[in-house]
Formats: structure tokens, C-alpha cells, sequence
């Protein structure tokens, strides 16, 4: 189709979401995504515990993981949200099969980090597939990722320490940059003084066990959203759709 002045457009229709949540362990980041719409799980990791839904058998290869997604894709299903936990339990096996298609032994053969550059073409073809199931099936997406405690070099301050995504840098960007939100889960907490005497005082965290998701980057923690939602809400699907924009 030629391109001309009258394709332009001025709003888009609103889409399901591509979501990656991260948080600190045990946080119930599993939880919320099994409170999206119509779930199924594909589950790199065994994390699922007591809850009930329905789920693939779990995937010890990257084709296992494509085979599922590529069911859903092909196949009649009445699901609506495909969740995948988890992207960093994910990863060995994009490098193993990273390394299985170019003949290395293992992903560090390369050197100098070229297997993880080269990864990234699996990563891409994982994307893909997700990004045909949000826009052919109408599925949101939602990727769970574990999260690290990583140094962060910031060219105008002090180095600082800050939660990231439990990934290779670059697939971890790639991964970002996929996203439409990136939520960081954690308690709700307070920090309180205490003078214990001598001139000296101790910083003692406060909380009273509330879990909630942050939608918009901090020097503590990466997140981000292009939905316009608020900066924290409590750590729940329904509170999540909630805040989102409504199709007019």
C-alpha cells in the first residue's frame, strides 16, 4: 500500500499490554499475573507453588518455550494473557541454544561477549513471537523477572546502588525497550531515625508487610510505563487495569 498524507493518524486504538514485572523474592510477583485475564503460564522455572492455573509442562529448552508460544499462536484457546515465569530462568536456555545453532560449546566460547550479542537474535525471535500473540490473538503479555542489586555509574552523581532486572545487560535492555510497562515490586516502606546514644543515630525500616508496584523510574529501581499511571499502586492486577487508560 502506497504511503500517503492520508494515512496519518492521530490516535491509536489501545492494545493489551506487554508487561514485565521484577521485584525481591517472594514479593508475589507470580500472583499478580495469575490475576490477569484468562492466564496460561510458561514456566523456564518451576515457581508457581500452590496456585492453580493452567500452565505448559515445564520448558527445559528454548524450543519448548517457542513450540508453546507458537501454540497458542496456531491453536483455538480461550486464553487472553500469556505470562512467562521467568525471563532470567529463561536466559540459560536462550544461551544454550544460542550456542547449539552456532556449534560452541558453550555461550563464553566466542569471547569478548560475543555470544551474548549473539543471543540476542533468540531474544528477538522470542520477541516476535510475543508480539504476534498481543497483536493476532489479542493476549496482553506479562514476563517476570527476578531482580539483582546492581552499582549504577550515573554520569552526573556519585555511583549509587539500584534494583535492576536479573539479566544480561543487553537482553535486559531489549527487554525494557519491548515493553510497554516495566514494574518494580516491592514493600512499602519508611525509614526512621533512632538515637541510640553518643551522638550517634541508626536508620531502622518500617513497614507493615504492604506490597506495591512502582510504575516510573527512581534512582532506587528501574520501571517505566507509557500509560500515564501512577506512580505506585498496590501490588494487584485488577488495581493495575484499573489505572489504565480506558478505550474512548
Amino acid at each position: 500500500m502506497a504511503i500517503s498524507l492520508a494515512s496519518l493518524r492521530t490516535a491509536n486504538a489501545l492494545r493489551p499490554p506487554r508487561v514485565l514485572i521484577h521485584g525481591v523474592a517472594g514479593i508475589g510477583k507470580t500472583t499478580f499475573a495469575a490475576g490477569a485475564d484468562a492466564p496460561v503460564f510458561i514456566m523456564p522455572e518451576d515457581g508457581l507453588g500452590t496456585l492453580q492455573v493452567p500452565h505448559f509442562p515445564l520448558a527445559g529448552s528454548f524450543v519448548e518455550v517457542s513450540e508453546a508460544l507458537d501454540a497458542l499462536l496456531n491453536e483455538e484457546h480461550p486464553y487472553r494473557t500469556v505470562v512467562v515465569d521467568s525471563v532470567d530462568w529463561l536466559e540459560p536456555l536462550i544461551w544454550a541454544e544460542t550456542a547449539r545453532r552456532n556449534g560452541w560449546p558453550s555461550i563464553e566460547s566466542p569471547g569478548y561477549g560475543k555470544g551474548y550479542a549473539e543471543a540476542l537474535n533468540v531474544w528477538r525471535e522470542y520477541i516476535d513471537k510475543l508480539n504476534a500473540l498481543r497483536d493476532r490473538k489479542g493476549m496482553a503479555v506479562v514476563q517476570i523477572a527476578h531482580t539483582d542489586i546492581k552499582r549504577f555509574d550515573s554520569p552526573e552523581h556519585e555511583p549509587y546502588d539500584r534494583y535492576v532486572i536479573k539479566l544480561q545487560p543487553r537482553a535486559a535492555a531489549l527487554l525494557q525497550e519491548h515493553s510497554d510497562a516495566v514494574l518494580f515490586a516491592n514493600y512499602r516502606l519508611s525509614i526512621a531515625k533512632a538515637d541510640v546514644g553518643f551522638n550517634k543515630k541508626v536508620a531502622r525500616a518500617l513497614g507493615a508487610g504492604e506490597r506495591v508496584m512502582h510504575t516510573a523510574e527512581r534512582p532506587a529501581f528501574l520501571a517505566k510505563n507509557r500509560y500515564g499511571l501512577p506512580d505506585t499502586l498496590p501490588l494487584d492486577w485488577k488495581a493495575f487495569v484499573e489505572a489504565m487508560p480506558q478505550p474512548e
